[in-house]
């Protein structure tokens, strides 16, 4: 409900500003895929490294319509940050401020539908940033991967773990794992577990 009224008053505030096109109703073909890499886990403190995106059409992953931006050296980037991503602090010396890559995120998704794995959890950070940047959330419909490969599993595999981990859903459903140390590749290898996910549900429901 509050995420919802929040919706409400962005579009009411911003229906007439530069980013008022994002609050239209998207009437295209495309989704987005969406990784970001982070400083922590905890969406409410982390702050962001890299953020990537690619564009799905149809049954396609669009490589070559794709966003990959890496933000400047943050003050909390730490030592298991490092090496989880494989990012240093030199790898970000050439990045851009927070509000360039926000803009140039914007501009890239438009108002299409979002796809990501615990897609809530990266727009809560993204949406942090945004809120102090431009004053509104991404209001884009999304797919969170997660959660729609959870109810497949609990209605069909219901003895497999609940929550397993992006890589093991990627082997499970035969999707090669693209430079997971790299948010393109993880944007890319999660556009390949949606189009994979959903083919499955379409053979299911024609079968």
């Amino acid at each position: 409900m509050l995420k919802t009224l929040r919706r409400v008053v962005d579009r009411h505030r911003h229906a007439h500003g530069r980013y008022g096109w994002l609050f239209r109703p998207y009437t295209g073909e495309e989704m987005v895929a969406i990784a970001v890499q982070e400083t922590g886990r905890d969406p409410r403190h982390a702050e962001p490294l890299a953020i990537a995106a690619v564009r799905i059409r149809g049954d396609r992953v669009l490589t070559s319509e794709s966003l990959e931006l890496r933000l400047k050296r943050p003050g909390s980037l730490s030592g298991e940050a490092i090496r989880h991503h494989g990012l240093r602090g030199i790898d970000l010396d050439e990045g851009m401020t927070i509000d360039e890559a926000l803009a140039r995120l914007l501009d890239f998704v438009g108002n299409r539908p979002l796809v990501g794995w615990r897609l809530d959890r990266e727009l809560s950070l993204l949406n942090r940033q945004l809120r102090q940047a431009f004053g509104f959330d991404l209001p884009n419909a999304g797919i969170d991967l997660a959660q729609v490969y959870e109810r497949r599993q609990r209605h069909h595999h219901p003895q497999l773990e609940p929550s397993p981990r992006f890589e093991q859903v990627a082997e499970r459903l035969g999707v090669p794992v693209m430079g997971r140390h790299s948010a393109l590749g993880t944007a890319v290898t999660t556009a390949l577990i949606h189009l994979r996910l959903a083919r499955h549900s379409q053979i299911r429901r024609t079968s």
